[in-house]
């Protein structure tokens, strides 16, 4: 190479070396203050981009929740709060146009944090915020000049096909976070995998481009025990029962009485989960009522509660054939306790006892149980599964309560310097003031001796009342138990997960929970009788005509006193074919046999007029003679004659 080329190409290289070092310099110390700046300005944010969810079936494939697709009308709070008054002028006009005030539109877009109460966004304030849907959504758009922050697309909604019913039990999807119900309990397999999209911000929060964009993964499918028909034919017979009886509240269970699994729950009152579709406001909130009556209801048994001391008076040596008087009352103490109407029903066996409902036994064998200080009530309530939740796949469920010595005790310590007060001080607050009266001298008597376990206390426990407390579920498992030999279930809603492409990703099974502290014997002694209950017994007249020789129904009624109000109506059944369990309750629904037992049979008949039944054949004779019950009680008193439980 000669010395001329060389020149030249040292002379390049050093002009190039000269241009890189003058664009550091510019970069690091001319400019460099202002891209210190950009950079610092520039943040980056990950925004869940939610999947499609899972739909949730009935046991047939019909749809309870699935999604529908419609324009919607959401709001970026973000970009409203860059707006000089927030946003308040948008959400204003927004407000007109949606024919609602800015306060409650306002309430809608909030973002939730530790001191903001509910109703208010639980997702990430970069997610848009539905506020409206349909035609409203199509003006939005119309109009986007006059709103910004504001947009309208298109989205998938939950659309619930069967409005009110199982409200409770499908329940809600509300934001990132808000569940309930069998949304709540699989939200992981329903919700499917969450999208990403990663955006850029600037120092004011404000979104100036996307970087990463993940797709979302649609969620799988829940098939549910539900037989939607079913759940219509216990929702029609509950509305109806509410509406003769006057009843305040209630609750029907439906289970398959050899699996656990659920077929039917539903309460009243009841709402349309589509509310939480646009968001609620606080009043609308406050005015849902969202607690299950099923689950979470709990009420005193009454005479259906008998089955469980029926079971420990055998536990305790009692013959379940042998003769019992059934007088008009019983004296535990100082204190006179009564069968229903005063009646006077003379000899029976415990057959009886359960056919007629006399209480005036159940207080002897309480009384006597409570003088040798046995607990045996109370083990086997508790063996029966009260006083603690089933396990159902629901969330918020109640436990219900077996009162005993232990919890009187506790109790009285925790209210005694309260009782204290009130005995002295009364309830002027009162309007009622036989009422009031009445709790003066209940605290007198708790404020100077309370929180020590009676002969009482033990005499109505035995037929179901004072404190005793269970939900409509507990009972439906424990007659379910007695119909099916003594199993008892923790039930379950959910069927089976299915994936998109309709393959099975598990298949739920009701665990069992335990067996009844009853023999075999004992058990088929209760459905023997149980059998007559509407035959013959207290639900006679509910029962008038009815086709057991397509569905042998076998129950129990139960009325339990709630003071100051009207009594509580129960009636719990079963049958074995179709192996189902059905329990009915109407808050303030009066007698048992006057309130309870009419829905049931409702149910029972609008099972029977499905043309297609699932059916349950067990492979041994256990519960075979839940079909017709043989024996008779000899030593009842004449037919004509018959108890009202309490």
């Amino acid at each position: 190479m000669s010395r001329a080329r060389l020149f030249v190409l040292r002379l390049v290289v050093a002009a190039m070396m000269l241009t890189l070092v003058g664009r550091l310099w510019q970069l690091q110390v001319v400019s460099g203050a202002q891209y210190a700046q950009a950079a610092a300005e520039v943040r980056i944010r990950t925004v869940a981009l939610p999947p499609t969810r899972g739909q949730i079936l009935d046991v047939a494939g019909r749809p309870l929740v699935t999604n529908k697709t419609r324009p919607v009308v959401t709001v970026d709070a973000v970009e409203l709060a860059h707006q000089p008054d927030g946003g308040e002028a948008v959400l204003t006009r927004l407000g007109q146009v949606l024919r609602q005030p800015y306060r409650q539109i306002a309430e809608k877009v909030r973002l939730c944090g530790p001191r903001v109460a509910q109703p208010c966004w639980q997702g990430s304030p970069y997610e848009p915020i539905p506020v409206a849907e349909g035609v409203t959504a199509l003006q939005i758009s119309e109009q986007q000049q006059d709103f910004p922050g504001v947009r309208t697309e298109l989205r998938p909604v939950r659309a619930y096909p069967f409005g009110a019913a199982a409200a409770h039990t499908l329940g809600y999807v509300q934001g990132a976070k808000g569940r309930d119900g069998l949304e709540a309990v699989y939200d992981k397999e329903l919700a499917g995998k969450a999208g990403r999209r990663e955006v850029a911000v600037d120092n004011t929060g404000r979104v100036t481009r996307t970087i990463r964009l993940d797709p979302p993964v649609p969620g799988d499918t829940l098939v549910t025990g539900i037989d939607s028909r079913i759940q219509t034919v216990a929702e029609q017979a509950l509305s109806k029962a509410l509406s003769s009886s006057g009843g305040s509240s209630g609750a029907a269970v439906v289970m398959e009485s050899h699996t656990g699994r659920v077929v039917a729950l539903a309460g009243r009152p009841a709402y349309d989960p589509s509310v939480w579709t646009d968001g609620v406001t606080a009043r609308e909130y406050k005015a849902l009522p969202l607690l299950s009556q099923a689950v979470q209801g709990e009420w005193a048994p009454g005479s259906t509660w008998k089955v469980t001391s029926v079971a420990a008076a055998a536990s305790a040596g009692y013959g379940l054939g042998a003769t019992y008087d059934c007088p008009s009352g019983y004296t535990v103490g100082n204190r006179l306790f009564r069968n229903f109407a005063g009646a006077d029903l003379g000899l029976m066996t415990m057959h009886g006892a359960l056919v007629q409902s006399c209480d005036t036994i159940f207080y002897r064998l309480a009384d006597e149980l409570w003088q040798r200080e046995s607990d045996v009530m109370q083990k086997t309530a508790r063996g029966f599964g009260f006083g603690g939740p089933t396990g159902v796949d629901l969330p918020g469920e109640a436990a219900g309560a077996v009162p005993d010595a232990a919890s009187k005790k506790a109790y009285w310590q925790a209210t005694r310097k309260e009782s204290c007060h009130r005995a002295v001080k009364g309830y002027p607050e009162m309007a009622d003031q036989g009422r009031a009266a009445y709790l003066t001298a209940i605290a007198g008597e708790n404020c100077r001796g309370g929180g020590v376990w009676r002969g009482g206390d033990a005499a109505n426990f035995a037929i179901g009342q004072g404190g005793v407390l269970v939900t409509p579920l507990q009972l439906a498992r424990a007659y379910a138990a007695i119909a099916n030999g003594g199993t008892l279930y923790s039930p379950r809603v959910g069927l089976r997960i299915v994936r998109p492409d309709g393959t099975t990703v598990r298949t739920i099974e009701p665990p069992v929970a335990g067996r009844l502290p009853a023999s075999a014997e004992t058990l088929r002694f209760i459905r023997q009788a149980l059998g007559q209950v509407p035959r013959s017994g207290t639900a006679q007249g509910a029962f008038e005509k009815f086709p057991f020789d397509q569905i042998a129904v076998a129950g129990k009624t139960g009325t339990a006193e709630s003071f100051g109000r009207r009594d509580t109506s129960w009636f719990a059944s079963f049958a074995p074919d179709p192996a189902y369990t059905v329990v009915v309750v109407l808050s303030e629904g009066g007698r048992g046999a006057e309130g309870a037992a009419p829905a049931a049979r409702d149910i029972w008949e609008g099972i029977l007029g499905l043309t297609e039944r699932r059916t349950f054949r067990p492979e041994s004779g256990s519960s075979r003679d839940q079909r017709g019950p043989s024996e008779r009680d000899h030593s009842t008193q004449a037919a004509n004659v018959q108890a009202r439980e309490r």
